[in-house]
């Protein structure tokens, strides 16, 4: 089979890419720049535990010196602390009920992963380059794109920059995928391509952002500071090397920002917070303005629209990366189980089902939240939420969708997805309900060896058996103990390859619970005992509950790593140049334009 064609090379395209590659899946990047990010201090990402645990899975983790956790979020409100949240070191969780929101006392939890963006960048890029099924094509700008009942065929022509003039009669280059993933940002070619509406709210938000390096008296804590003299509200959240980025809340249809205003800020701020202004060095600034968006559709036919290409959000604390980075994990093992042939077309259907129900959801969220804490746009109304014992509710909304808690920030559970499969006989009761994010416990792989239940997702189902007792196992007869030989024999049988795991305990899982989990982290189902035939149901459903045909031999084979196993894109093929796309209703301001677009004042429909 052809290649899947990815359009775009930000952290959504370049995961997805990853991702599909370890699936054994030949890709092409389509990438409009010249291969490389400016580095901006100013514009960082913060990604919750299951995306950065997806990150890691891929091995671009940032490194220590490049990102870091905080040691708690601190939310005050004039000068009061009105609620404080520990974060505990990373690592599996303890087998007891898991917490699906923070108390307001400080019960420790996992905190969010804060890296510059072109840091994250760098590192998919290098990753990228090493895989053999992968290659990225530099200063290709998309302008064509043709689907069929085999494939899709893409056009793109040089990008400005390129030392190949882009208006030169007769330049571009043809390319033909199985498939194509539309990356492309908000302003997004395919999108437009492709005719699919991108409905939503401009200019919801505006903060002024500034990186600097100072010494503030929280280390380490990232703070979120509500008071009048700040003009309202201002967050402060570290990144290693004693840098700190600060944002402060903008009115939506404020003027431009100026760089001696932008100061004045800082001082007043770095004043009100140290007693008097300290030594600060400011090293980048910039004006970013949050969307709300939701595309129409996310899949037409083979091509799909994944990250700021099919939606927009980032109000109050909410992260649009976070989502894209979830759009790849999800579509990335579905997409690689119906190239390789094992799952039917239908599968790819509940990528839309899942992902834009779950993005909606959030942005259903973020709208009705932002009356309450912004009253209603209005700086008098902002005046009276700040009354100290009026806002209680209003911190609590920030400080979740900040650190990844409550309907603002927890991530997705896809309990109405199409995969899921009917009850299974002898069902259990665990903590974790069927549809959401297993918890990370501390597992034993079949050679015998311990690691943690997140970095065995991405490659195929997982089969958790719940087996108090086991470490004490000897690794030579771990695999013929108790129940162990009935249920590799079941895992043996499934429609799809799965990987047979133990642990110790699960929060709120009997012994002998058993567990299937999909390859992007969340259950498909929890059942007493072994049960074969239930569980090759529930295996069978998780992959769109149809059997395919066996194919020729001459198909390329899921274990493939040679680039040779698959056909190549096609050559550059001089043809007229189909001309620009279509154009489409702008979507506002990018990220980092100072230019503010109409705000707007209806709730939109999701």
């Amino acid at each position: 089979m052809d290649p899947v064609i990815v359009v775009g090379a930000g952290p959504v395209g370049l995961c997805a890419a990853l991702a599909l590659a370890r699936h054994g899946v030949p890709v092409v990047v389509l990438d409009e720049g010249p291969g490389h990010d400016e580095p901006r201090t100013a514009r960082t990402v913060v990604l919750r535990q299951d995306t950065a645990a997806f990150l890691r899975r891929l091995g671009c983790a940032p490194a220590p010196e490049e990102g870091c956790g905080w040691s708690a979020w601190r939310t005050v409100r004039r000068r009061q602390v009105v609620r404080r949240v520990e974060f505990g070191e990373p690592g599996p969780v303890r087998a007891t009920p898991a917490r699906v929101s923070a108390p307001e006392a400080d019960e420790p939890v996992e905190s969010p992963l804060h890296v510059p963006q072109h840091v994250l960048t760098r590192r998919l890029r290098a990753a990228l380059a090493r895989e053999r099924l992968a290659q990225i094509a530099t200063h290709s700008k998309l302008d064509a794109l043709e689907q069929d009942g085999h494939g899709v065929t893409a056009h793109t022509r040089p990008s400005s920059g390129s030392p190949v003039e882009p208006d030169a009669p007769g330049v571009g280059t043809w390319w033909r995928g199985s498939h194509l993933i539309g990356c492309d940002g908000q302003r997004s070619t395919v999108r437009k391509l492709l005719e699919v509406r991108f409905p939503g709210r401009t200019a919801v938000e505006r903060h002024a952002v500034a990186a600097l390096r100072a010494e503030l008296p929280w280390p380490g804590e990232a703070v979120l500071h509500r008071s009048p003299s700040l003009g309202g509200e201002v967050t402060a959240r570290p990144l290693p090397g004693g840098l700190w980025r600060m944002d402060w809340l903008l009115p939506p249809r404020g003027d431009l920002v100026t760089p001696e205003a932008l100061i004045t800020r800082v001082r007043d701020t770095l004043g009100l917070w140290c007693d008097g202004t300290p030594p600060y060095d400011l090293l980048d600034t910039g004006v970013h303005t949050v969307h709300h968006r939701l595309a129409k559709r996310w899949r037409v036919g083979r091509a799909f629209l994944a990250g700021g290409a099919a939606h927009l959000l980032g109000a109050l604390g909410t992260q649009d990366l976070d989502e894209g980075l979830r759009d790849a994990d999800n579509l990335a093992w579905k997409l690689a189980l119906v190239w390789h042939r094992h799952a039917s077309d239908g599968l790819l259907d509940s990528y839309q089902a899942e992902r834009r129900a779950a993005v909606g959801a959030r942005l259903r969220a973020a709208d009705q939240a932002l009356p309450v804490v912004r009253g209603g746009g209005s700086w008098p109304a902002v005046r009276r939420s700040l009354v100290p014992g009026s806002g209680r509710g209003h911190d609590v909304l920030l400080t979740d969708g900040h650190i990844g808690l409550g309907p603002l920030g927890t991530p997705p559970v896809y309990a109405r997805s199409p995969l899921a499969p009917e009850r299974p006989e002898g069902a259990a009761r665990v903590a974790t309900p069927p549809g959401a994010p297993v918890a990370d416990v501390t597992v034993t792989v079949p050679d015998g060896s311990t690691a943690r239940l997140r970095d065995r997702l991405g490659r195929d189902l997982l089969v958790l058996l719940v087996a108090p007792g086991t470490a004490v196992w000897e690794r030579r007869h771990w695999m013929s103990a108790g129940l162990m030989p009935r249920l590799a024999a079941a895992v043996a049988a499934l429609p799809v390859r799965a990987e047979l795991l133990v642990t110790e305990g699960y929060p709120g899982a009997a012994a002998h619970t058993v567990l299937l989990v999909r390859p992007d982290g969340h259950l498909v189902a929890a059942m007493s005992g072994v049960r074969p035939a239930e569980l090759y149901a529930c295996a069978d459903a998780a992959r769109g509950s149809t059997v395919v045909p066996p194919q020729p031999q001459s198909q390329p084979q899921p274990q493939a790593t040679d680039r040779s196993a698959a056909p190549a894109p096609a050559p550059v093929e001089k043809a007229p140049d189909p001309g620009p796309a279509e154009k489409d209703p702008d979507p506002g301001p990018a990220e980092n334009d100072p230019a503010p677009g109409p705000a707007g004042r209806a709730s939109a429909h999701w």
